[in-house]
């Protein structure tokens, strides 16, 4: 295999000792840098063309890709997050780089000493230290939801962070979505009390206020389709023929119109749409 191709089999970056071990000798790998096919950082890293970005400023940094941009790697639910985050050594210059936010604290977990990616639990760590409360609260969940860690092994890390700690007690796994759990927030700072993923005859609903105000969150690519649409309407009929209210919001009005959003659940709990008559 040659260097471009090995490189590109390992995310497009290396350490040189990495590079001497799989057959590839000093020589040639100055060869390639001075061709311009690789490029040389802190002299023993290597990057392949077309490394992402954010692992190219952790060798720069010495740190590793951390925080909302790893949690997207591992495909978690995440908001938009333009800048690169990386975790960095304590005593790190802390250099103001376009596009890149620095991360000083250290996790709780080890990680190898060429890491360039931070683990999960150092990733909830610093996402917890960096995001507002709802949308940690989310990313938290979408790592449960998706088993890549369990509720109870975050209750029991040494989390050494107030926040962190916090979100570890507040995290579950019955929010369907990452939507679902802003939702839930916003229910929270109103002192609306809800249940998540209930069964009504015999389908879920994604909350339910009291005994029948319904609430169903449609994410972003939810109605993909004319059938999807269709089905959605057929439940909402369903269980309006059943004695409930159901209030519907999309993604952009739960994260983008907040107070729309309480307002209309303040509304109809007022008129008592809540409530079994």
């Amino acid at each position: 295999m040659d260097l471009l191709s090995w490189l590109a089999a390992h995310d497009g970056v290396a350490h040189t000792s990495d590079l001497y071990r799989a057959g590839f000798s000093k020589h040639l790998i100055g060869a390639a840098a001075a061709q311009g096919l690789v490029t040389r950082v802190r002299r023993s890293w290597i990057l392949g063309p077309g490394v992402d970005q954010a692992s190219a400023h952790a060798v720069r940094f010495s740190g590793r890709v951390s925080c909302v941009t790893q949690a997207k790697a591992l495909q978690l639910w995440v908001p938009d997050a333009p800048e690169s985050h990386i975790a960095v050594p304590p005593k790190t210059a802390g250099a103001q780089v376009p596009a890149v936010r620095l991360h000083w604290a250290k996790g709780p977990a080890p990680f190898a000493p060429r890491a360039i990616a931070d683990p999960l639990i150092n990733v909830l760590f610093q996402v917890a230290r960096c995001q507002p409360t709802a949308d940690a609260l989310a990313i938290w969940e979408s790592a449960v939801r998706k088993k890549h860690i369990s509720a109870e092994v975050l209750q029991r890390v040494g989390w050494h962070s107030t926040r962190a700690h916090l979100l570890a007690r507040s995290v579950g796994a019955l929010s369907d979505s990452g939507l679902e759990t802003h939702f839930v927030e916003l229910m929270r700072q109103i002192g609306v009390r809800v249940r998540q993923q209930v069964w009504i005859d015999g389908h879920p609903v994604d909350i339910l206020i009291g005994d029948r105000l319904i609430v169903q969150l449609d994410g972003f690519e939810h109605h993909r389709t004319a059938a999807d649409r269709r089905r959605d309407i057929r439940a909402d009929a369903r269980l309006a023929v059943r004695g409930y209210t159901v209030l519907r919001f999309d993604h952009a009005q739960v994260l983008f119109e907040k107070a729309f959003v309480q307002e209309s659940v303040r509304a109809a709990m007022a008129q008592g749409l809540h409530l079994a008559r």
